[in-house]
């Protein structure tokens, strides 16, 4: 079994005079997203052995925000090739994560990551998951979190269409109404 994790960088800054997109910080709401993202994943067990992360501004402050709320350090890659990848891409960096990693979370850029959640998952037969499945499919906001198990023994294996949704969680379902 492998558990795929993958991650939408949390809420930047729009473009700018001197600052090109890698460059984009996170804004205060994205901020609090990833930490917030970051103390959900530890609170459900959803802790990756291995993270690959674009090596844009915005998705490596997303991941140093998320990373303590953890309790536990993952090895993390920062990879050139994630930066606004397609889902073939992604779908390449993930068949080459090293075997011993039980779970891998991808931290990285829309349209990529949705439409490589929406290729790797099956609808499921569940309802409320089919429900899950058709918020990530209709869109995958910024600081999402989509959780995606398969039945294999190696990465090299997971093939489109073949896992199975175990969440799809946006920040905003993770905000407590203090009223």
């Amino acid at each position: 079994m492998k558990r795929l994790l993958l991650l939408r960088h949390a809420k930047a800054t729009r473009e700018g005079p001197g600052i090109d997109d890698i460059n984009r910080r996170l804004a205060e709401r994205g901020r609090e997203d990833a930490v917030r993202i970051g103390h959900f994943m530890h609170e459900e067990v959803y802790v990756p052995d291995l993270v690959l992360c674009s090596t844009a501004l915005r998705t490596h402050e997303t991941l140093e925000l998320l990373l303590p709320e953890l309790g536990t350090r993952p090895l993390v890659q920062y990879r050139a090739d994630l930066y606004l990848a397609r889902p073939e891409a992604i779908l390449s960096a993930i068949r080459q994560a090293r075997e011993a990693a039980g779970s891998v979370m991808v931290v990285g850029h829309n349209p990529g990551i949705e439409e490589c959640g929406h290729g790797l998952a099956r609808p499921p037969a569940d309802r409320k998951m089919r429900k899950r499945y058709q918020l990530m499919s209709d869109k995958f906001p910024t600081g999402s979190l989509a959780v995606i198990d398969f039945d294999v023994a190696r990465w090299s294996d997971i093939s489109p269409g073949e896992g199975e949704l175990e969440l799809f969680v946006r920040p905003k379902d993770l905000v407590v109404d203090a009223g």
